[in-house]
């Protein structure tokens, strides 16, 4: 199978990109479905510990392929994924001053910047779903915005809109 190149045209995409590779364990589970299709069981038993943190990360950064698996006669199908990039290519600009924020945002325990997720997800869900919108009710930038959407597990950047994930509520 080709391998492909991720190729990132906002800074704000940085985040779940070095939260994902600042852990040994995201990067280990990356790394083994690179060679591989696997299901979450078969993930969780060849890393010894619950890869279901590590599976949605690299979802939301859009790091994995998922498909159904055909089960054996009788059984429920069980979805298995596979890591679909070998390479990144950065193709962005943008001011220290938002480079730092990025990083600090990446960085900061969650504890620290929960209530702000929670404020923005709040935002959302009442539908304010625009990006200027938001900018103006949070009086944030809308790099700061989409890099908080970006590491909040509710939010999904659908380019100048939010919107809550589906399946995590």
């Amino acid at each position: 199978m080709p391998r492909r190149t991720r190729i990132i045209n906002d800074p704000s995409e940085m985040v779940p990109l070095l939260q994902t590779f600042r852990s040994k364990e995201h990067k280990h589970v990356f790394n083994a479905l690179s060679s591989e299709w696997m299901t979450k069981g078969q993930l969780d038993e060849k890393m010894g510990i619950d890869t279901e943190e590590s599976i949605d990360i690299l979802q939301k950064c859009g790091l994995l392929e998922s498909q159904w698996r055909m089960p054996k006669p009788g059984e429920k199908p069980d979805k298995e994924y596979h890591s679909s990039y070998s390479k990144v290519q950065a193709n962005f600009q943008c001011s220290f001053d938002d480079l730092s924020e990025i990083i600090t945002l990446t960085f900061t325990p969650y504890e620290e910047i929960k209530d702000l997720i929670g404020e923005l997800e709040k935002e959302v869900e009442s539908g304010n779903h625009s990006m200027s919108a938001l900018t103006r009710k949070l009086n944030r930038s809308a790099l700061y915005i989409r890099s908080l959407a970006r590491r909040a597990k509710g939010l999904t950047v659908m380019g100048q809109r939010l919107k809550i994930n589906e399946e995590k509520k």
